[in-house]
């Protein structure tokens, strides 16, 4: 693996450990309450539990229902759902903030490099024809070389959603 593409890989781990590092203890509840629940070791924990309930209040087991007609069984289940519903809305709203910094930062990249990439153009054109190369005068080269204005493209984009053709 390239030097540079291991560097960036440790940059990026590095950069993920410190921003876990700077949640609120309230967000890493969240987010581990979160990740248990949905693994597999909580679907089998309900089935236990809730078999063991549905099975006592059916009269299956030697000890005396307590909730025959289930309703504490089901408020318990939905209040649970109240809890569980609230605390993946709260990683997954961080979650979206953490991709959307993402896309921000693909954004820029892909901004720089398009930069980067139209001077290459302008600089080997301009050389080519220094040198007499045919391919030099390619016109598709000078439309390369013009800046691309991202807020243009965004907006053709949204007009051709908006009146696709």
């Amino acid at each position: 693996m390239a030097a540079v593409v291991e560097r960036n890989i440790h940059a990026l781990l590095a950069r993920r450990m410190q921003d876990e590092q700077r949640l609120a203890w309230q967000d890493r509840l969240a987010d581990r309450i979160t990740r248990f629940t949905g693994s597999m070791r909580f679907v089998y924990l309900h089935v236990l539990l809730y078999g063991a309930w549905i099975a006592l209040n059916l009269g299956w087991l030697p000890i005396k229902p307590f909730d025959p007609t289930f309703v504490i069984l089901a408020m318990e289940a939905s209040v649970e759902a109240i809890f569980l519903s609230t605390f993946i809305l709260i990683s997954q709203n961080r979650m979206t903030a953490q991709a959307a910094a993402r896309a921000d930062l693909d954004l820029q990249i892909s901004l720089l490099a398009e930069h980067e990439i139209t001077r290459l153009i302008t600089m080997v054109t301009e050389i080519g024809n220094r040198m007499g190369i045919d391919s030099a005068k390619n016109p598709e080269l000078n439309e390369l070389a013009r800046d691309v204005a991202p807020e243009q493209v965004l907006d053709t984009i949204q007009e051709q959603e908006n009146h696709p053709a």
